[in-house]
């Protein structure tokens, strides 16, 4: 979670909201984003979706069956969606999101009995600097807001 955390960071250094993923298969990382954006101008250009075109292309397979991937913000439902159909084994993540969150909080789309795929969550990992990473990147662009 801690390299997350860093692709996080870079996605800052950049202007775009602070959030990072990585996927690892058999100790591998195979994938390893930041969300983009605002630097791509793409909707879609969020972590988990970076890092799982990555996974695909190092393995050569849409199916990712055996990886597990680290987020520092639980998935959105577009993410969550594109996890259940890469066939992600795992998802570890870093803070809740009320407002947007697939795995949970809001919906819980990666453990959809209707679904055809379903993945073991862990969540809270390192949730405090992941939510403190988010948090400090708002409170700056408010206060760059009224300036």
């Amino acid at each position: 979670m801690k390299l997350a955390v860093e692709q996080a960071r870079v996605a800052e250094e950049n202007g775009d909201v602070p959030i990072g993923a990585i996927v690892v298969f058999e100790k591998q990382i195979v994938g390893k984003a930041y969300n983009q954006r605002e630097q791509l101008k793409d909707p879609t250009a969020h972590a988990e979706i970076i890092a799982l075109t990555q996974a695909a292309a190092f393995l050569e397979s849409w199916r990712l069956h055996g990886c597990t991937i680290y987020v520092t913000l639980e998935p959105c439902p577009m993410c969550a969606g594109a996890l259940v159909l890469a066939r992600i084994d795992r998802l570890v993540y870093g803070c809740d999101d009320p407002k947007t969150g697939a795995a949970g909080s809001l919906y819980n789309i990666v453990r959809d009995d209707r679904l055809n795929h379903r993945l073991e969550v862990t969540s809270g990992v390192l949730a405090e600097e992941c939510a403190g990473v988010l948090q400090d990147f708002f409170l700056r662009r408010r206060v760059q807001n009224t300036q």
